[in-house]
């Protein structure tokens, strides 16, 4: 079953020059439930833009961008906040931890924004365990290495039970060995989580991970690969 469709999208963006970029063109993709779906293209190719507007954070200039079978941007401001509250979990290059919060104050935090109205403490603890940082739970962000920050904005992005996590070039920032890691566990979540994760990426070595994979060039979608779903 489709979580994600994008049909026919397009996005634009105007120069200080008035001269207009076009972003994105005719952009149609579907994302199964319970996947791992990876939109790979190099640095300018739209990959960053096509995932915001999936997430809710840009609409399109054209086409349709349906979640669960509705068309996000035909709702109201309102209910697109909401969507993003309660459904969603996003993960960024930058890993925006609170620096003057624990590991454990910072994942519990965003059960807090979206209202989660069960056992804050055993939820918490269960999403660090899967990211293997229960121990670490006391810790300050500045206490950990550039791999385990980003395990725990990965343990906040889940806390909520989102059904879709969408990352922006979550491993960027890390060393090979470490990106794997990151990458192993996004599948491992789809598994234990039930959720589907889209993410951003440039690096090839990650594209045997996704579940299925959507290669971005200058706006256009130019092949997409299915593995096993």
């Amino acid at each position: 079953m489709e979580i994600i469709k994008a049909q026919n999208i397009e996005r634009s963006f105007r120069l200080a020059s008035g001269e207009k970029l076009d972003v994105l063109r005719n952009i149609s993709v579907s994302v199964p439930e319970n996947t791992l779906a990876i939109l790979k293209g190099p640095s300018g190719s739209g990959k960053t833009t096509l995932m915001n507007i999936m997430g809710g954070l840009d609409a399109p200039d054209g086409g349709t961008m349906i979640f669960d079978g509705k068309d996000i941007y035909s709702r109201s401001d309102t209910d697109i906040d909401e969507l993003r509250r309660r459904e969603f979990g996003f993960v960024f290059q930058s890993v925006s931890l609170i620096p003057i919060m624990t590991v454990y104050e910072n994942v519990e935090f965003s059960l807090r924004l979206s209202d989660f109205k069960e056992n804050r403490e055993e939820r918490v603890m269960r999403c660090l365990s899967l990211v293997g940082l229960d121990a670490r739970a006391d810790h300050m962000p500045q206490e950990l290495s550039g791999g385990e920050q980003q395990r725990v904005a990965i343990a906040r992005a889940i806390a909520h039970s989102p059904r879709v996590i969408f990352a922006d070039e979550p491993t960027a920032e890390l060393d090979s060995q470490t990106a794997i890691h990151v990458v192993s566990l996004f599948k491992e979540l789809v598994e234990k989580e039930n959720v589907t994760i889209v993410m951003t990426t440039h690096d090839v070595s990650l594209m045997s991970a996704g579940d299925i994979v959507y290669s971005i060039e200058n706006g256009v979608l130019v092949t997409d690969e299915e593995r096993t779903v």
